[in-house]
């Protein structure tokens, strides 16, 4: 038997005669139609292939020995750059003294003239001036009658009023204003405090910490540890001869606060529930106080995350991981391209404040809320990490066989329903005439 033949048994697709077809202007029209319903629904569903989702998970953290990076960005209107104090310090007992890129002291008129920059300069936490260079070169300075402290430029020596001020505060002396020192005599340290007096400041830069718990706190003075108290010392901040509308507060504005780096605006943009809004929720926070003594507390609790984009290759990322140990903290995402992982962490956070006098909160209609008395004026970001991780996952909703099964059931389902359409017009038009002819 020929091949033709044989498969011609098989056809499926039975044809008609073009003798037995009739064309109406009402079939006409349902074709066209169909045909636009066709390419609609073709192109919603090329769109939601198209369409990447997060699948969020949510995992123990294993990470073990990792940093942590602070990015801050905060203005003190009432605390001039002088008495700005910042401290790091978490449970093992180490405090921070390096600081990653650098943090800024930026010094800021008075309110009252607009606030603007004055001088920037960079901060090293508990840094020591450099020796003046027109010292003689046998030049050893006192240090008030306290021992001289570790690290000075010349050992045994206080060459310069920042020496002597750690001198001190090694010692849990106030310092005031430096009267009688001869070297902040010389470099015009009282005068220069009280030039500053009606200045603002603001901390601004990167701080990167061991990522356990721990703490950073910005407050007044001059930070020492006497046993195992943290203190500052405070005499320069309760100047008792200044005015009222130039006493010292906590007044702050918070620009910026967030753990890890910022996500790409790729990310945010396709994502609209990441953006920075809600992932640093401190962000554009406002606290204002006419008191001094005052401190105010923000509980933070980190959770570290995970951004895997849609073109995100683990090998690649963990070779990443392991090869460029000194590469930025969550930069192993978009600076290597698609293939790698975005770490970065995302925070809630919880606020108190108290006047360090004590008292209850009857202004604010809680008399049962009682205050403790004492404490140091500032501003304290207490951070726990959370021992669980999020990731983020891009994937896309459907796969290509998935979108070219959608597409021939959207043609065939569309023309069966045509058909039909079609059928129903066509034997009602024979049915009107009939009963128009009778």
């Amino acid at each position: 038997m020929p091949a033709k033949s044989r498969f011609t048994k098989l056809d499926a697709f039975a044809k008609t005669v073009e003798d037995a077809r009739i064309r109406t202007t009402s079939g006409g029209i349902v074709t066209i139609a169909s045909l636009l319903v066709i390419l609609w629904l073709v192109w919603g569903e090329w769109v939601d292939y198209r369409r990447v989702s997060v699948l969020p998970e949510l995992v123990v953290d294993k990470s073990r020995g990792e940093k942590m990076e602070i990015h801050l960005n905060v203005t003190f209107p009432r605390l001039p750059c002088e008495l700005l104090t910042l401290d790091v310090m978490d449970v093992s007992g180490e405090q921070q003294v390096g600081v990653a890129h650098g943090v800024n002291k930026v010094r800021l008129s008075p309110q009252a003239e607009g606030g603007r920059v004055l001088d920037v300069q960079a901060l090293d936490l508990h840094s020591q001036e450099e020796i003046a260079k027109h010292l003689a070169p046998d030049y050893c300075g006192e240090c008030g009658g306290a021992p001289a402290p570790d690290g000075v430029m010349k050992p045994g020596c206080c060459n310069t009023c920042d020496e002597v001020r750690e001198a001190y505060a090694q010692k849990s002396w106030a310092f005031g204003k430096g009267e009688n020192i001869e070297q902040c005599d010389r470099e015009g340290y009282a005068e220069r405090l009280n030039a500053q007096r009606r200045e603002g400041c603001r901390l601004e830069g990167v701080v990167r910490v061991n990522k356990v718990i721990g703490n950073f706190h910005i407050a007044p003075g001059r930070s020492f540890t006497s046993g195992n108290i943290h203190a500052h010392d405070l005499e320069n901040f309760f100047e008792k001869n200044l005015p009222e509308s130039e006493r010292h507060t906590m007044t702050h504005e918070i620009h910026q606060l967030r753990f890890g780096p910022q996500l790409p605006d790729e990310l945010s943009d396709r994502w609209q529930w990441t953006d920075h809004h809600h992932t640093n929720p401190l962000d554009n926070t406002q606290q204002a106080t006419d008191e001094p003594a005052y401190n105010f507390m923000y509980f933070v609790k980190v959770v570290s995350t995970s951004y895997l984009p849609l073109g995100w290759d683990p090998l690649l990322s963990s070779t990443i991981h392991n090869t460029y140990d000194k590469a930025p903290l969550g930069a192993h995402g978009f600076a290597y391209g698609n293939q790698g992982s975005i770490e970065t962490h995302q925070y809630s956070v919880t606020s108190h404040k108290r006047a360090l006098m004590g008292g209850n909160d009857a202004a604010e209609g809680h008399k049962e809320r009682i205050h403790a008395q004492g404490g140091i004026p500032g501003v304290f970001f207490n951070y726990d990490i959370s021992p669980m991780k999020v990731i983020n996952r891009e994937a896309r909703k459907k796969t290509f066989s998935g979108f070219l099964t959608g597409v021939c059931a959207i043609i065939g389902g569309t023309l069966t329903v045509a058909a039909a359409v079609d059928r129903g017009l066509y034997e009602g038009a024979i049915r009107v005439k009939k009963i128009h002819s009778s």
